[in-house]
């Protein structure tokens, strides 16, 4: 084979491993999981099971998060006008960061009858994460306030997390641990001949997988070894 068509061939093969590294990373990951809430309401304990998701996505230097309820929680013995039930939940955070963050939407669009379970509408905050790295959130903590009463749900079942994010902090923190397939000096494992690392060649750390961009320049640069 020529030169110039196996440098074609091995940059072929090195956007290929490129692709495959990429795909073996996803950014986030969501998973609807079942929540035991118990319920203390004004006329006593109430307990449900809602499978709750929770998505995130970036917006300007954070995540906007979101929580929805597939089923309803608790009830209430009177009819709840429109407007008069207003939600808010914390959701847990864990991996790379700790702690709590709040998420609150509207007050219900419309009457909820009488002892009928309460759907609670979709809630939403902003995350700022405070370095980069993978974070879990998990349902916490559902609180419904109506009629000048608070019912708080808890979870009692330890769920677990909700959706998985792999975040980057405001200018471009870092986690300090290199990415899956990679070495710590940023570049792709040596696993083949000579030919094979300069395929995999990098440059500024970036690896070259540009196809036959990628091919050009490193016929130039044999070209320019002779």
């Amino acid at each position: 084979m020529s030169y110039p068509k196996r440098t074609a061939a091995l940059a072929s093969a090195a956007a290929l491993a490129g692709s495959a590294v990429l795909l073996a990373a996803p950014a986030a990951r969501a998973d609807v999981v079942d929540v035991n809430y118990r319920c203390q309401t004004p006329i006593g304990v109430k307990t449900a099971v809602s499978p709750i998701d929770i998505k995130g996505v970036r917006s300007g230097g954070g995540y906007k998060i979101t929580m929805s309820w597939q089923k309803g929680v608790s009830s209430s013995p009177v009819e709840l006008g429109e407007g008069a039930m207003n939600p808010s939940a914390t959701i847990v955070l864990g991996g790379a960061d700790s702690g709590t963050m709040t998420v609150t939407g509207p007050a219900n669009q419309a009457a909820i009858p009488a002892n009928t379970p309460i759907k609670v509408n979709d809630l939403s905050g902003t995350y700022t994460p405070k370095k980069a790295g993978k974070v879990t959130f998990t349902a916490g903590v559902l609180t419904i306030k109506a009629l000048g009463t608070t019912t708080t749900c808890s979870p009692t079942n330890s769920p677990g997390a909700s959706l998985r994010l792999d975040v980057t902090a405001a200018g471009g923190g870092s986690s300090g641990s290199a990415p899956s397939g990679t070495d710590v000096g940023g570049q792709l494992p040596r696993t083949g001949p000579d030919d094979s690392v300069i395929a995999l060649g990098t440059l500024g750390g970036t690896v070259l997988l540009a196809g036959t961009a990628g091919a050009l320049w490193l016929t130039r640069r044999q070209t320019a070894r002779h």
